[in-house]
């Protein structure tokens, strides 16, 4: 046995091999460092040109054993010399068992000696370790361009949370239509070509079809139980499905926009009954807010709110306020999102996520499914009128097809994506029409000459181009203003190719719609509200999706609400046009449209105060 505190030497005898005089200077090297000590200056000058060798009392079975395994640790050290830092330490290791040298622990009273008998089968089995370290390697991959990332934060202090749509596409001007981030351990590619665009939404749309997973939207999508956030599959499709019948087929349009058109007119004559409407001006937003509830929950639950003081819808907007603001809360999410370990530290935030979520689903079961389901129940759909869309649900939920938990979820999902959106894009094009009186009046003057003077748009008059300004203007509010900036990401379950480029699996895609439908190279003056710009034949003539305008996005994923918000759109604008000047709040002379968000939504900032003037 060896004494444990005599420290080694450097010999004087030579074995011929460079791999063994590197070992065992290392191995001298780590003798020192593991007893706490520092080898004298003379010692440290002999160790780099010293001959391998030990102490007398340790040559004679130091040589025994190298004799048996020099050839398989030249070979072993060849393997490593790529990974210094594993391979250096684990060399030192195996030449220490096998000099039969103590390892002593200078806080645990403990010593470790391997018998002659299992060197061998040690040395063996850490070679296979490395073996299957260097074969496991991935591949060196050709990843998009973007700023060098550093250790665990990756990207972080040079983004920091702003992941918005401005600041992403500034960085496209440096690193190309596509390029990568790493936020702490994903990947996050952002693409701002049409050209690319095509590709992740349309071309490869099965490839980039699933969705991205994290804490906070794990909370409010029940880790994928709705539509929107879940991944393709089997799953997804069922639920669109399920979705589609009663919401988002042009028969349902058809049936349904009998109720949009009530709704509009109720905010016209709500407008009218207002006497500062006409004088100071009011916050338009707040009627069109209610508007909007009303027109989803009747084709939901056929069911509406009386007034903008009703105690149910109040708590329901508030909850639904909630929902939205807490995903926007950038650098909570994102250390959720990005560094999962730091989870813990978000416990405070995450709590307050699933209060909100459970009292929204609450409140979605106990107030409108159950309310419904026992309606049904004791008069039958027949007898209580039109079928509405948790008709559809509930049908799905007794077949089978879905859970309860599907029900509310996706209940969840059209609170949030089809009011929330929509309102934000009316919003916009109120703003734009105050701003440009002259594409009011031409709005106006293309309704009398093509309706007749007095006969209010209805839904069956936005298709067909029939309305071609008008539908310019809805579509010059989404361009400019696009309500879901980056769309809802993307993700690639498996290694994909992208541009040319190797894109790592399960990572985050961006599309930044908003930067495509604003960049200069692809729209003359995109700054500016000009809706005439989709008059040109290019527009109007086209037969299939033009990937410079995506404010639905495209493809298997692509919003299926825009059968529905679109006419929407042009039926309020219209019908309040035709009733209206709309003007500035006294002493101004446009409203400020100023914008917030944009790594989730983009709306205005300030609700501006708005003057609707009846016309004569």
């Amino acid at each position: 046995m060896n004494t444990p505190c005599q420290a080694p030497k450097a010999g004087s005898y030579r074995l011929g091999s460079p791999a063994v005089i590197g070992m065992e200077n290392l191995w001298v090297k780590f003798w020192y460092k593991a007893r706490g000590e520092a080898p004298s200056r003379s010692r440290r000058k002999q160790l780099p040109r010293a001959e391998p060798g030990l102490a007398s009392q340790h040559r004679s079975r130091f040589i025994q054993d190298i004799s048996n395994f020099r050839l398989l640790i030249q070979g072993w050290w060849i393997m490593m010399r790529k990974s210094m830092g594993i391979g250096g330490l684990l060399a030192i290791f195996v030449f220490g068992v096998v000099a039969e040298v103590d390892f002593i622990s200078r806080k645990l009273d403990f010593g470790l000696s391997v018998a002659p008998l299992t060197q061998g089968l040690l040395v063996i089995v850490l070679t296979a370790i490395v073996v299957a370290f260097r074969i496991r390697k991935p591949p060196k991959m050709d990843l998009p361009p973007g700023p060098m990332a550093l250790p665990i934060v990756g990207n972080w202090l040079q983004v920091g949370n702003s992941l918005k749509h401005r600041k992403l596409a500034e960085m496209s001007k440096t690193y190309g239509d596509v390029f990568m981030l790493k936020m702490g351990k994903k990947n996050l590619v952002i693409v701002s070509s049409p050209e690319a665009a095509k590709d992740v939404l349309h071309t490869q749309g099965v490839e980039f079809a699933s969705r991205t997973r994290n804490a906070v939207f794990d909370i409010f999508a029940g880790k994928g139980q709705d539509m929107v956030f879940s991944n393709y599959g089997d799953h997804w499709r069922r639920m669109r499905r399920i979705m589609a019948v009663p919401f988002f087929t042009n028969k349902v349009v058809q049936h349904a926009h009998f109720a949009w058109e009530d709704e509009v007119d109720l905010v016209v004559k709500d407008l009218e009954a207002r006497p500062e409407s006409s004088t100071t001006g009011i916050v338009i937003r707040q009627r069109l807010q209610l508007m909007m509830y009303n027109i989803i929950y009747r084709m939901m639950f056929n069911s509406r709110f009386e007034n903008e003081q009703d105690p149910l819808y109040l708590n329901l907007k508030a909850l639904n306020g909630e929902r939205c603001r807490l995903p926007a809360q950038n650098s909570k999410y994102n250390y959720a999102d990005f560094i999962p370990i730091l989870q813990p530290f978000l416990k405070g935030f995450l709590k307050i996520c699933q209060e909100v979520r459970d009292k929204r689903l609450a409140l979605f079961k106990e107030r409108f499914v159950d309310e419904r389901r026992k309606l049904v129940n004791e008069a039958g759909v027949t007898n209580i009128g039109d079928k509405c869309a948790i008709d559809y649900m509930l049908e799905a939920q007794k077949r089978g097809e879905i859970t309860e938990g599907n029900v509310l979820y996706l209940i969840e999902n059209i609170n949030v994506a089809a009011i929330e959106s929509t309102l934000m894009a009316i919003e916009w094009g109120i703003a734009e029409l105050v701003n440009h009186p002259e594409v009011q009046k031409r709005i106006r003057n293309e309704l009398d000459e093509v309706l007749g003077e007095g006969n209010l748009v209805s839904e069956s008059d936005t298709h067909n181009n029939k309305l071609p300004f008008l539908t310019a203007v809805v579509k010059e509010t989404l361009r400019l203003h696009m309500p879901i900036p980056l769309l809802v990401p993307h993700m690639n379950v498996k290694q994909a190719k992208l541009a040319g480029y190797d894109i790592p699996a399960e990572s985050k895609i961006l599309v930044n719609a908003w930067w495509i439908g604003n960049n200069p190279d692809l729209w003359d003056q995109p700054e500016k509200f000009m809706p005439e710009r989709f008059l040109a034949a290019e527009f109007t003539e086209a037969k299939s999706i033009d990937f410079r305008f995506l404010p639905f996005g495209a493809g298997r994923r692509s919003c299926p609400g825009s059968v529905m918000a679109m006419p929407l759109m042009a039926i309020v604008l219209g019908r309040i046009v035709q009733k209206f000047d709309l003007l500035p709040s006294p002493g101004l002379t446009k409203v400020d449209v100023t914008e917030q968000g944009g790594q989730f939504s983009l709306h205005i900032a300030t609700h501006s105060t708005v003057i609707t003037r009846p016309r004569a």
